[in-house]
């Protein structure tokens, strides 16, 4: 890649952090402000890291987000409105605010981090799978807004990943039913996600855009 700048939001852990180290490797420059400089839950917050942002952003990654469980009735409206606000309203934000440079240059790349549970869902599931199936719809319009400009926005959709996440919130053996259910029979390891994202930040990366790329082990075609 030529030398590039990115912006890559919650890279402190996880696959979030496994990408900004994918696009290190590769001489990208990286910002990756923490909850103090930049957070999502505020747009207040949000619109003053774009006003204070000083350096023109080539690429955007969209990994910051959350996940609420529950069913119907354990679930407020305040829940979903803020699920919506950082999965679905932040990344608009940023993007908006973002992007005029990159159609200046008429170079610019977009990841947003949606996940498989917006493509298919399960009981306890309603706001998150609303979320990000709303994250890859506001993909699919922007990739034709601002193709002309060489600016291209793809969703990642992961399924089950080897994260801190998964093993704190499931037994051992709660892990060895899940993999039962993975056609590959393993979770997807964190730099299978970034080394995807990496390809569709980069200049190789030419003629995708406004796509759904699922990275699940074969889950969802069952």
């Amino acid at each position: 890649m030529k030398k590039k700048t990115a912006l890559v939001t919650g890279a402190s852990r996880g696959i979030g952090k496994s990408i900004k180290e994918s696009l290190l490797n590769e001489q990208i420059e990286v910002f990756s402000p923490s909850r103090n400089e930049l957070d999502l839950s505020s747009s207040e917050s949000i619109d003053n890291f774009l006003t204070n942002l000083s350096t023109p952003v080539d690429i955007l990654v969209n990994n910051a987000g959350i996940l609420k469980v529950g069913r119907y009735n354990e679930l407020s409206s305040d829940d979903f409105q803020e699920i919506l606000q950082i999965n679905v309203v932040a990344p608009f934000k940023l993007i908006s605010g973002i992007v005029e440079s990159m159609k200046r240059k008429k170079f610019g790349r977009i990841i947003n981090i949606s996940s498989i549970w917006g493509q298919k869902s399960r009981e306890g599931r309603s706001i998150y799978s609303s979320s990000k199936a709303a994250l890859d719809a506001l993909t699919k319009s922007l990739a034709l807004e601002f193709a002309s400009y060489n600016v291209l926005i793809n969703s990642v959709a992961p399924g089950y990943v080897d994260t801190e996440l998964i093993t704190k919130y499931n037994t051992d053996l709660e892990l060895e039913k899940i993999k039962k259910t993975i056609p590959i029979q393993r979770f997807a390891k964190k730099i299978e996600i970034s080394e995807l994202v990496k390809f569709l930040c980069s200049e190789e990366n030419s003629y995708i855009t406004g796509q759904i790329v699922t990275i699940d082990g074969g889950y969802i075609c069952k």
